[in-house]
């Protein structure tokens, strides 16, 4: 920029000018260069000469200053996010707008965005720092994420993808001011003030019959253009919605070493990461539906219902008549399906009165309050024992996981809890 400070300045001269076509002819004209077209057929070679020559220098300048704007103009315009996700930088109102999508966004006290340059400034951001935040490619060479695994309860590995702290930051904001915000079911008791483990295991005690399912590739089966559709329900507009779904999903995918470079190569469509803030609670608002559908189908049949991230679980009172738990399990697969999940046949358990029933890790049996297994409190007992002793903790124990255990019963039962928790704390840091 040979007389600008910087692009954004620029694109707000092109603005006042009336466009980048109008400013250019200005300063071309200003600076000398616009030439006035004639006809050639009444110039002798030397005018057609000096003619060509001022319109090549004309040309080059208008191509100087083409560029310039087209830098200042990225300033204040996504332009494109990438490979298959659709995008314009005119804002209009279409058909898939919601009715009312103000008031609907008013009403849930969410913030009013009607441009990407008002989202930028929200996150603290330039537009091409939001641009490159959302910005998809199938073969990335680098990745706002960083990926780590974590070992399931069947023995295989669980990835974790982490934004780093740039991405991390936006995400926190949209999670903050907007899905917080959003309608969510009663029946949801993961990932939500007030609720937790404890409370979706209450909800459970003294059941004739516990059941549980899982939905298969929980995460995974939430795309961003899913996504996207929560936040045109929530009453943001089309360009709006695409950038925020963006900011909150990611593709699954494969690292690949190629002549001396590593890749991060797409297996499938963008979708909700395990390790971004945002994803389970957005998991919470887009099953406001599926909730709904399975309160009522479980109300129906004189069973109760919650749903904790991933985990379906439903029961049937102790003072209720018995009745089979088939047509309901039939009926549950075919709303899931419905709704755009699948039910993991396979992890589908059913726990009678006579057997332990646990509920998130908790044991539901009678008419008490939820509590940790006896074979978990046993566990640390025995653990501290050995400690204080002066043995060393079984391969793969270690303090910090006694005092998650110890955390975790001190939900329920804040006495024992805390005993353990004090043994702990007292351990020496090398034990």
């Amino acid at each position: 920029m040979s007389i600008l400070s910087s692009p954004v300045e620029l694109w707000q001269r092109i603005t006042q000018a009336g466009g980048v076509r109008a400013y250019i002819d200005g300063q071309l004209k200003e600076r000398g260069y616009l030439v006035e077209r004639r006809d050639v057929d009444d110039m002798s070679d030397r005018e057609k000469d000096r003619y060509k020559k001022e319109l090549k220098q004309e040309a080059a300048e208008r191509k100087k200053l083409n560029k310039e704007a087209w830098a200042a103009y990225k300033t204040a315009h996504v332009v494109c996010l990438g490979e298959g996700v659709w995008w314009s930088d005119e804002a209009k109102h279409d058909k898939w707008d919601t009715p009312n999508s103000e008031e609907r966004a008013a009403e849930n006290e969410l913030p009013s965005l009607d441009s990407p340059k008002q989202l930028a400034e929200a996150l603290g951001l330039t537009i091409g720092q939001l641009r490159g935040l959302c910005y998809h490619r199938d073969a990335a060479i680098s990745l706002h994420y960083a990926r780590f695994t974590i070992p399931k309860r069947d023995g295989t590995q669980r990835a974790i993808w982490a934004p780093k702290k740039k991405l991390k930051a936006a995400q926190r904001w949209v999670l903050h001011n907007i899905v917080e915000r959003l309608p969510t079911h009663g029946a949801a008791q993961g990932f939500l003030v007030g609720r937790s483990t404890v409370t979706n295991a209450a909800a459970h005690a003294n059941s004739r019959v516990v059941l549980k399912m899982d939905v298969k590739d929980f995460f995974p089966t939430v795309t961003w253009r899913r996504v996207k559709g929560v936040f045109r329900r929530a009453g943001y507009r089309e360009q709006i919605s695409t950038l925020l779904a963006m900011l909150c999903t990611e593709a699954p995918r494969e690292v690949v070493e190629l002549e001396g470079k590593t890749y991060y190569v797409s297996l499938g469509p963008r979708c909700l990461p395990q390790g971004a803030p945002t994803s389970p609670a957005l998991t919470n608002a887009l099953c406001l539906r599926l909730d709904r559908r399975l309160t009522g189908l479980a109300n129906k049949l004189g069973w109760r219902y919650t749903r904790y991230a991933d985990d379906l679980t439903f029961s049937l009172p102790a003072d209720a008549k018995d009745t089979p738990p088939d047509p309901l399990i039939k009926l549950v697969t075919q709303i899931a399906a419905a709704e755009g999940f699948t039910i993991k046949a396979e992890k589908t358990r059913l726990a009678r009165s006579g057997r332990r029933q646990t509920v998130t890790g908790l044991v539901v049996n009678r008419d008490l309050p939820p509590r940790a297994p006896r074979k978990l409190r046993r566990q640390i007992r025995a653990a501290l024992h050995n400690l204080k002793a002066g043995k060393p903790l079984p391969e793969g124990e270690s303090l910090a996981r006694l005092q998650g255990y110890a955390a975790y019963i001190y939900m329920t039962d804040p006495k024992l809890g805390k005993k353990f928790l004090d043994q702990i704390a007292g351990m020496p840091t090398g034990g």
